[in-house]
Formats: structure tokens, sequence, C-alpha cells
């Protein structure tokens, strides 16, 4: 009977933290890298020190798409939303070059390394959403970023930054899907 109650005793003591470690966002890896390339407003490459090439994509938000370009023609062959070409921009602008930690999170669909992405103590992710050039992507968001990044969202709706300073913002999801842009 002791082991029993001693069982049950555990089980309610460590039950709350089982539940909140299941709800919660792990890690799955951290990863020390440059950034070599910059895709867009939420996608970067980086290169380790072992010479590996990690496609990255910013975790939780979703930044307007650029315009697509045919590498043959050299042609623009599907549009970009206002604010695309700026948010890649100021990304750049951010990390090229830059040594960066990656959290990574998880994989997603087309077998990028979906991370929180951190320069010195700086969140870029959060960056991204507090300027305005990009939205939380509430979809995919989980705790425990998930308050603090609508809060950030919400202050930046407030402002009118950058993408929420356009009278008829479309989320970049409902533009891919309009378009049948893929880089969900």
């Amino acid at each position: 009977m002791k082991t029993i109650a001693r069982i049950s005793a555990l089980l309610i003591l460590f039950l709350p933290i089982l539940i909140l470690a299941h709800h919660t966002l792990a890690t799955v890896h951290t990863v020390i890298g440059t950034v070599t390339k910059v895709s867009d407003g939420d996608s970067i490459q980086i290169t380790t020190p072992e010479q590996t090439n990690l496609k990255v994509r910013l975790y939780g938000i979703d930044a307007p798409e650029t315009p697509k370009v045919n590498n043959r023609t050299g042609q623009i062959n599907k549009p970009g939303q206002p604010y695309g070409q700026e948010s890649r921009k100021v990304l750049s602008d951010k990390l090229m070059g830059k040594a960066v930690k990656v959290d990574i999170v998880e994989f997603d669909k087309y077998k990028r390394s979906v991370c929180m992405v951190w320069l010195d103590d700086r969140n870029i992710n959060l960056e991204m959403i507090r300027e305005g050039f990009a939205e939380v992507f509430i979809e995919y968001l989980k705790e425990p970023y998930k308050a603090e990044f609508l809060k950030v969202e919400r202050e930046a709706r407030a402002a009118k930054r950058k993408i929420w300073s356009l009278p008829d913002y479309e989320r970049p999801r409902e533009f891919r899907k309009r378009l049948k842009v893929s880089g969900d």
C-alpha cells in the first residue's frame, strides 16, 4: 500500500510538469553557423563550421512574399506582396555574413529546419514581427513563444508599422493560396 501511495503522490507532484512539458516548445537541436543566404523575410541559409549548409525557416513568423523570378529568363513569373522585398532586405541587413545560433524546433514539409534565430541575445523572429516586417504565423505557433509573439504583433498593428500600415493587407498565407505560390 505504501508503494501505491508513494507512486500516487509522485504522479500528483509531477503531473503538472509533464502536462506543461508536453505543451511547450522543445528545442530539437541547437546549431551555430554563419548566414550565407537570405531568401526572403522568413527564410535563410546558414553554413556551419563543418561547412554544412542548413536551410532555415524562422519559427512562428510569416513574412510578405517576394516576387518569384524565372532563373532562365530573369522575368518575374509570380508577383510579390507589398513589403516583401523590404522584409527580405531588413532580414539580410540584420544577419547576412553574421554568426547566429539557431534553435531547431521542428522540420517543415520542405525539409527546412524551423528555428528560433538568435543574433547574440536578440530574438530575430520577434524583431521581424515587432518592426512590422512579418506577422505571427498563428497556425504553427506554440508556447512558450505564443503569448509574447502575439503581444508584439498587437503593438506593431496598433502602431501601424510597415505591413500593418496597409489598408488592404493580405496575409502571406492567403496570398500564396490565391496565387498558388509555394513556400508555406
